[in-house]
């Protein structure tokens, strides 16, 4: 039987993957170090006989001991997530999204784990033509701190290929939407409910640049998928996670909000604020 050990599992993805395996009978282990004081997120599920908690640190190696016992498989969420906040704290993204990853990735050869599955991004993309459409081979151009990060450390795993006997796979989350307990409202399909929701005017920065977009609960599911699959299939591989439907420009965002709030207040802002289109 599967034991999962999620590695920042008390984040916005993290808990509702808890649920999502909780509640197809594969036993959970959550380590997290709580650094913005979601505990409320992890909340309902203390009590659950499937399912176990450690208060700890990516970067440190006996936390990462404690939380390993019978682990099967592990999925790296922790980070430093986003432009903003690795633009803000980027020492603390350096420890721990590029040195914590590695020290934790390096420990976990040798322990019998069959797959771990890396979190990354498809901000990693950057900046592409207009017309095209970004698969796995495309060459990476990644802007933020945030974005650099997780390139660094796809092409640290896939360098330890033949010396990792574990299987790493690569996943380049879309950009998330959708309700979670430790919910976010930086990310834009979230924010610009809430705020034409509240009434608010909205600026919108760049409204035709292009992203692809995928639920949290689709998340769940494809992270589930891969657990269960054939390791040797999956291994050392990097899959983008979303769906054509899903791609959309942030104006054509705005325009589907728009018909569910009638009379909502939106202004264009011509500044260059976010140019990542992919």
């Amino acid at each position: 039987m599967k034991k999962v050990l999620i590695i920042g599992g008390a984040g916005y993805i993290g808990s509702v993957l808890i649920k999502r395996l909780i509640d197809k009978n594969i036993e959970v282990s959550n380590l997290d170090k709580l650094l913005f004081d979601n505990n409320f997120a992890i909340e309902n599920y203390k009590n659950k006989k499937n399912y176990s908690f450690f208060y700890g640190d990516i970067c440190n190696k006996k936390d990462l001991e404690t939380s390993l016992k019978n682990i099967t498989d592990v999925v790296i969420l922790a980070a430093i997530v986003g432009d903003p906040l690795s633009k803000k704290y980027p020492n603390e993204t350096n420890q721990i999204n590029e040195k914590g990853l590695i020290n934790c990735l390096n420990f976990l050869n040798n322990k019998g784990i069959d797959k771990v599955l890396f979190i990354s991004t498809c901000s990693n993309y950057g900046i592409i033509k207009n017309n095209e459409i970004a698969d796995e081979n495309h060459k990476l151009n990644p802007i933020s701190n945030y974005a650099k990060s997780k390139v660094n450390i796809e092409n640290f795993i896939l360098s330890k290929k033949g010396e990792f006997d574990f299987s790493p796979v690569i996943l380049r989350f879309s950009t998330a939407f959708g309700i979670s307990p430790r919910m976010r409202f930086d990310l834009t399909i979230n924010e610009f409910t809430l705020e034409l929701f509240n009434g608010r005017e909205l600026e919108v920065y760049q409204p035709n640049t292009w992203r692809p977009y995928c639920h949290v609960n689709d998340f769940s599911e494809i992270i589930s998928k891969i657990l269960n699959s054939n390791s040797k299939k999956v291994a050392f591989e990097v899959f983008n996670v979303g769906s054509d439907e899903n791609n959309y420009t942030k104006e054509m965002i705005v325009n589907v909000i728009k018909k569910f709030i009638p009379n909502s207040k939106v202004k264009i802002v011509s500044k260059p604020d976010d140019r990542r289109n992919y």
